[in-house]
């Protein structure tokens, strides 16, 4: 039986309100498997597929975090707020009322290709040894290098103003409500993430994920990269 376990994935749809450690303790726990990790961190309010790794896998983080990843989401115009999603404050409102729906299109293909992100204080990376997060909860900003990010296609699904639904495919390291921040600062109204779901990490699409309910040592994978 152990040397079952001894390796595997598990793909998870992680749902809203969970963070992206809450599904790793609830797995260890499922599972009696101390070893487990995640490839990549999903904001408490976004939901999707999350990749579960167990046992020996936990060595090949590099491999799965490197993946390209896929989104659908929609984004509000007309507001700002303090986290570039649902849960910050409102920190500014614009008119978005004459923009086109061609502005918006054309305003998001200009994001396609390779950009720099510059990463936002309410985040996970860590500068200078702290977490930006924490720092943010201090009112502490600190300067963020830009990173360079390639976003693959950004696909305008439906627009129902002030509500922009898309669908994105990014490089790793891409901050979807940055990207949202900056296509609203360039539409000139400004825009955040009111709802985000990631789809796809490289071929594992969330599809193939089971929700939290389900898992259990049957939904264990040995998977080949």
């Amino acid at each position: 039986m152990d040397n079952l376990f001894k390796r595997g994935i598990l793909l998870v749809n992680k749902p809203a309100g969970y963070t992206s450690h809450d599904i790793v303790d609830i797995v260890r726990k499922r599972l009696g498997i101390k070893k487990v990790g995640h490839t990549g961190t999903l904001d408490p309010s976004a939901e999707g597929l999350l990749i579960i790794l167990v046992g020996s896998y936990t060595k090949l983080f590099d491999k799965f975090s490197s993946l390209d990843k896929e989104y659908w989401g929609i984004m509000k115009l007309g507001e700002v707020t303090t986290t570039g999603d649902s849960e910050g404050r409102v920190t500014k409102r614009r008119s978005y009322e004459d923009i086109e729906e061609g502005r918006i299109k054309e305003v998001c293909s200009s994001f396609q290709g390779e950009i720099l992100q510059t990463p936002p204080m309410v985040s996970a990376k860590r500068i200078g040894g702290r977490r930006l997060y924490k720092l943010a909860r201090r009112g502490i900003v600190v300067e963020r290098p830009p990173k360079k990010i390639k976003i693959y296609k950004l696909k305008i699904l439906k627009i129902d103003k002030p509500y922009v639904e898309f669908y994105v495919k990014c490089s790793k390291g891409t901050y979807i409500r940055k990207l949202v921040e900056d296509i609203g600062e360039k539409l000139g109204c400004g825009a955040y993430v009111v709802k985000i779901k990631r789809t796809a990490i490289g071929p594992f699409r969330i599809e193939d994920a089971y929700s939290l309910e389900e898992v259990d040592y049957s939904c264990l994978k040995d998977i080949s990269l």
